[in-house]
């Protein structure tokens, strides 16, 4: 999945741990993720939580989808920061789960932002 992931790869994210209903990236926030506040844009978080859950929940090796997903932006993150996106799959129940986000300012571990994605499974191999 990885290899194919474009979009995560642009934003410079960081594969650095996958692994049975969890996913663990890391992105350095760039000039070009930040917004008029000069902090880092919402929505450029938001990606890097949904890719991290997207990890999570495919870790089983079927393909799974995101059915919906809400974030809540604790503290800022700037330019230069190093963050932690940490997903979990909480839940798995018939074809639906529960995965949640933490992510983390690497240097002094402040929580940045907190996501909860509910996943689909489709029921076929990832190939």
């Amino acid at each position: 999945m990885w290899a194919a992931d474009d979009a995560s790869r642009a934003l410079g994210m960081e594969l650095l741990d996958v692994g049975p209903g969890r996913a663990v990236l890391r992105m350095t926030v760039r000039a070009d993720m930040v917004q008029g506040h000069r902090s880092c844009h919402g929505g450029v978080l938001f990606a890097l939580c949904d890719s991290a859950f997207a990890f999570a929940c495919n870790s089983s090796g079927v393909v799974t989808v995101g059915a919906s997903a809400d974030i809540t932006w604790v503290t800022p993150a700037y330019e230069g920061d190093v963050l932690v996106a940490e997903a979990v799959e909480e839940v798995r129940f018939g074809r639906n789960g529960v995965t949640r986000v933490r992510v983390t300012r690497e240097s002094d571990g402040a929580l940045v932002a907190l996501f909860t994605g509910r996943s689909r499974s489709l029921g076929r191999p990832l190939v």
